[in-house]
């Protein structure tokens, strides 16, 4: 075990601490397990408890631009109220359960470019320690996975991914961020859209799914987006056809915005195979278990359709255009982050942001 000397007031002679997370990738929702293993000081001090933080690499955008900044998205008290004794040898397990909105960092073991963290924060005479931090590694949902996979055989190529400090009128969104998963468009659609962005919102029942087209301008128009949102039970993923299901979003959000003008419109929702009725008058017939609402604020009001118009499986996933390159494309951030760079900068990233947050609590 690597022992990490706490930060700020208890120095040289304090505790140290050492968190170790259960091995493999965990679930939105799921439990994240390990152990905070503890070392006495020169002398006896008295544990008030053990908190840990989950912390996300998270961008903002304002007037001056964008920035970046550590964003504290949940803690959790894991002990305390005993004394660890000068030397001594002390280890805490737990269990705790992620937010559902905890943001995806890889796919198939290939990393997103997502940079989040576990930080231990000890309160030991009165004082509060941050200490050790280490790199949390979170895989998606069934429903996510499928999602992105059908993206991948539809042609859709992985560009990189980010958390965007802001909320997504309209949906469920808990956590203060949210993460865009951005996409070079497949090859039919290349001359309609730049990008396609897929924001997943998890909670326990349903997963929400944003979709957003960064439309191609004109000579006589700019560009303009397309918002959509789309509703999927996380129980009979694997009895959906979700190529079919997910090419039959795509078309939609890229059609009816076009056809609307470039201002999108609102649907309503609907469930089970059957869509409820559009400002177009048209009905949507969907999958199993497959639902879609509207009503999504994001950059413009996006309309949610849902039209099931059938297809075939063809080409690679998403998780084998992420390992390949996705046939040149950048791969994470910045053409290639690979998981040590990930790794190496979570520790990098973090620990410049200790003063910036201060004491919290």
């Amino acid at each position: 075990m690597v022992f990490k000397r706490l930060l700020g007031s208890l120095g040289v002679g304090g505790p140290t601490v050492d968190t170790v997370l259960a091995p493999g990738a965990v679930l939105p929702g799921g439990a994240l397990s390990g152990q905070v293993h503890l070392k006495g000081g020169d002398t006896d001090f008295t544990i008030e408890h053990i908190t840990l933080e989950l912390v996300a690499r998270v961008e903002a955008e304002h007037d001056g631009g964008e920035s970046e900044g550590a964003v504290v998205f949940d803690r959790f008290s894991v002990g305390g109220s005993f004394r660890l004794s000068a030397g001594e040898l002390y280890s805490v397990p737990f269990s705790v359960m992620l937010p559902w909105e905890t943001p995806v960092t890889e796919l198939h073991g290939q990393s997103l470019g997502i940079v989040l963290g576990v930080r231990t924060e000890l309160a030991v005479a009165g004082a509060k320690d941050k200490g050790d931090l280490d790199p949390l590694a979170v895989r998606p949902l069934p429903a996510q996975e499928a999602i992105l996979e059908a993206l991948g055989q539809l042609g859709f190529g992985f560009k990189s991914a980010d958390l965007e400090y802001g909320h997504i009128g309209g949906t469920g969104q808990q956590l203060p961020f949210y993460q865009e998963i951005e996409l070079a468009p497949a090859p039919r659609y290349a001359h309609q859209v730049n990008e396609i962005e897929v924001t997943f919102l998890a909670n326990p029942g349903v997963l929400e799914v944003v979709l957003e087209a960064d439309k191609r301008g004109g000579f006589f128009s700019g560009g303009h987006d397309a918002v959509t949102r789309f509703t999927v039970n996380h129980h009979g993923v694997e009895q959906i056809d979700w190529h079919a299901e997910v090419d039959s979003w795509i078309r939609r959000l890229v059609e009816h915005h076009a056809s609307s003008g470039g201002h999108g419109s609102y649907g309503h929702s609907g469930s089970y195979g059957h869509s409820g009725s559009h400002h177009d008058g048209h009905y949507g017939h969907g999958a199993p278990h497959a639902a879609h609402s509207g009503h999504t604020h994001k950059d413009e009001h996006g309309h949610g359709e849902h039209h099931h118009d059938g297809g075939h499986r063809s080409g690679p996933g998403m998780g084998t255009a992420i390992a390949a390159g996705a046939a040149g494309l950048a791969v994470g951030v910045v053409g290639g982050m690979v998981a040590a760079e990930v790794i190496d900068e979570v520790g990098d990233f973090f620990e410049g942001d200790d003063e910036e947050e201060g004491d919290e609590g």
